[in-house]
């Protein structure tokens, strides 16, 4: 998982954005990781290609990464995290290690998990393009889904999952399913998980639609949402491999497979 953040947040990716001969070599590596582990395909190359307007009306061109593993039931369980970011600024390449190559890492790693402990869910792998600008590759997601929404149980997305002093570690999603709560695990070492962040009435505290997890709310699909609090480094050319913290972000990996296994097991 280190090396997946280390090389995704690399200065030769360039930040990642989205429509970037960069943002293109970050889809290829994770197809060719999700090839490797055995992961299914809706398409040839797991790739769902889609275009959005940008905010000088020119047209750019995006591809999630999808992939899947298909369970016991016709239930579908969703495990998501985007890859992009937000390139070079100023001649300054932000490389994104915590946001979101953590999250994208994470997604690998449990792929890697659950190829090798077949669920009872099928379970769609998404790395979705374009989360910086405005959640465009999660909406072409569920505007152009391969599989029945109504299928869909729930989306459990992972975004800035790397990079906390305090050890701490939020869940957003409980105040919408209650639910869900049984699921979280109370022994987690020296991290904590926190749920919170999601109810309408903290305004910009509120995270129910700051990421990905937000286009399947709005489908009225559950979800959980894995991220840390906003930090020094957050949208700045330092949010680099060297900044993260690598033992709370392979405990945090560790909590949400945990999750991942209990709503599999259970819903």
């Amino acid at each position: 998982m280190l090396k997946d953040v280390e090389y995704l947040s690399s200065d030769e990716m360039k930040g990642r954005k989205t429509g970037t001969p960069e943002n293109k070599i970050a889809a290829s590596f994770i197809a060719s990781r999700f090839k490797k582990l055995g992961l299914k395909s809706y398409a040839s190359n797991y790739l769902q290609p889609f275009t959005f307007k940008n905010s000088t009306n020119g047209e750019i061109q995006g591809a999630n990464v999808i992939g899947y593993i298909t369970g016991k039931k016709k239930d579908i369980l969703v495990i998501s995290a985007h890859f992009d970011h937000v390139g070079v600024i100023n001649g300054e390449v932000f490389n994104g290690a915590d946001d979101n190559a953590s999250g994208t890492a994470g997604l690998l790693s449990l792929a890697a998990y659950f190829a090798k402990n077949k669920p009872n869910n099928t379970l769609i792998f998404a790395a979705f393009d374009a989360e910086e600008a405005e959640l465009q590759g999660s909406k072409a997601f569920v505007a152009s889904p391969p599989v029945a929404l109504e299928n869909i149980k729930a989306d459990i997305n992972m975004d800035m999952i790397s990079h906390n002093d305090k050890g701490e570690l939020y869940v957003s999603g409980t105040f919408q399913t209650p639910g869900f709560k049984e699921y979280l695990p109370t022994a987690l070492g020296t991290l904590k998980l926190i749920p919170g962040h999601d109810d309408p009435k903290s305004g910009s505290d509120d995270w129910t639609n700051q990421s990905d997890h937000g286009s399947f709310n709005k489908k009225g699909i559950p979800f959980l949402y894995f991220g840390v609090e906003d930090h020094k480094d957050y949208h700045k050319a330092t949010d680099e491999y060297k900044t993260i913290n690598k033992p709370f972000f392979i405990e945090a990996v560790e909590v949400i497979k945990q999750v991942v296994k209990k709503i599999d097991e259970k819903m």
